[in-house]
């Protein structure tokens, strides 16, 4: 059973509200997703006060790159489910 938000240390709780607060980037030619837009990150850290921003950072980079590879992992099935329904027509 995967462990609940609050069973996480106070860095990954809001590395995952950082998180979701990011805007998405994507590749308009590909669909591919491009992870997170960060510009915004410095401005997050101020607003929620964050103590130990150099660890939420870390985490939250984790968090991207799990997310971002499962998205595309998706994405790339999803491209090849549709090339080969397409081929069977």
């Amino acid at each position: 059973m995967p462990p609940t938000m609050g069973e996480y240390p106070s860095e990954v709780q809001v590395a995952f509200l950082l998180h979701d607060l990011l805007p998405d980037r994507w590749d308009g030619m590909s669909g591919m997703f491009l992870g997170k837009d960060w510009s915004a990150l410095g401005t997050l850290l101020d607003v929620f006060e964050v103590d130990d921003p150099r660890t939420t950072v870390y985490f939250l980079k984790a968090i991207d790159d799990r997310n971002s590879n499962a998205i595309n992992e998706k994405v790339t099935q999803r491209n090849k489910a549709a090339k080969a329904k397409s081929r069977i027509k």
